[in-house]
C-alpha cells in the first residue's frame, strides 16, 4: 500500500500487477482505478485460481515474469515483492521501463533484508552441516542492488525517479517467529532440497541462529526489522 500511494497517475487505461499472487493487492489497484483494465500476472496456477474466484473483474494471466510483455504499452506497471526473484536487473528494469506508455509509471517494491541475520544465517547453516554439498549451489548473491544502481539504470531515460528504503519493525509472536517468516520465502528452497532428519536438523539449527539474533522481548514478542526498497519511475 505504501508503494501504491506513491503512484501519481490520475487515469491510467492499462494497469499490470507483476507477481500478483492471489490478487491480495491487485484488488486495490482495481479499486483505485475502476475505469482501467487491470491485469494480474503470475506463474502460479493455484494462486491465480484463487484470484479469479476472489476478484473476477480483473484479468489474470499465467506467465513467467522474465518473459512477460504487455499486449499494449502500459500506463502503470506495479510489482510488489516479486522482481528480486529474477536475475539481471541491469536488463530487466530498463526493459520494463521501455514497456510504459508516455506518462506511464513503473512502481516496484523489493525486500532488501539480505544482509540481515535472518538471511545471512541461512548461508552460515548451509556451510556448517552435512548438507553443504546439496545446499551450497542454492545460495545466491544479494539479488537486490543498491538504490544508486537503479537510479543509474533509469534516471537518464525518466521524467522523474523516486527511490527510497523503509525499515518496518515487524512485531512477531509465537515460537521461532523469524524462522517461520523466512520459511515462507527465502528459506523454502533449502528445506525443499532436504528430506527427513536432515531437513529437521537444518531447520532447527537455523531456528537457533535467528533466535539468538532476534531474542524475544520481556513481553514474549519478537522485534524483526525488515528493510524494503521502493522504486517509482515516471516516463515523459
Amino acid at each position: 500500500m505504501d508503494l501504491l500511494l506513491h503512484i501519481d497517475h490520475a487515469a491510467p487505461r492499462f494497469v499490470y500487477d507483476l507477481g500478483c499472487g492471489a490478487g491480495n493487492v491487485t484488488r486495490f489497484l482495481a479499486d483505485r482505478w475502476p475505469q482501467a483494465q487491470v491485469t494480474g500476472v503470475d506463474d502460479s496456477t493455484e494462486m491465480l485460481a484463487q484470484a479469479t474466484r476472489d476478484v473476477p473483474t480483473v484479468t489474470w494471466v499465467n506467465q513467467n515474469l522474465d518473459v512477460w510483455a504487455p499486449t499494449v504499452p502500459a500506463d502503470v506497471i506495479y510489482s510488489n515483492a516479486a522482481l528480486h526473484w529474477l536475475p539481471q536487473h541491469e536488463d530487466l528494469f530498463p526493459r520494463l521501463f521501455g514497456q510504459l506508455a508516455a506518462g506511464g509509471v513503473l512502481a516496484v517494491q523489493m525486500p532488501d533484508n539480505f544482509q540481515a541475520p535472518s538471511h545471512t544465517s541461512i548461508a552460515d547453516v548451509v556451510r556448517s552441516g552435512p548438507w553443504r554439498h546439496t545446499l551450497e549451489p542454492l545460495l545466491r548473491p544479494n539479488p537486490v542492488g543498491a538504490p544508486a544502481f537503479y537510479h543509474r539504470l533509469l534516471a537518464p531515460h525518466a521524467k522523474a525517479v523516486d527511490i527510497w528504503t523503509t525499515e518496518y519493525l515487524q512485531v512477531l509472536t509465537g515460537p521461532d517467529p523469524v524462522k517461520e517468516w523466512t520459511k515462507g520465502t527465502w528459506l523454502r528452497p533449502f528445506l525443499d532440497a532436504l528430506d527427513g532428519a536432515q531437513r529437521a536438523d537444518f531447520e532447527a539449527r537455523y531456528a537457533a541462529h535467528v533466535a539468538h539474533a532476534y531474542p524475544p522481548q520481556q513481553d514474549g514478542k519478537t522485534l524483526f526489522p525488515f528493510r524494503r526498497l521502493f522504486i517509482v519511475v515516471g516516463k515523459a
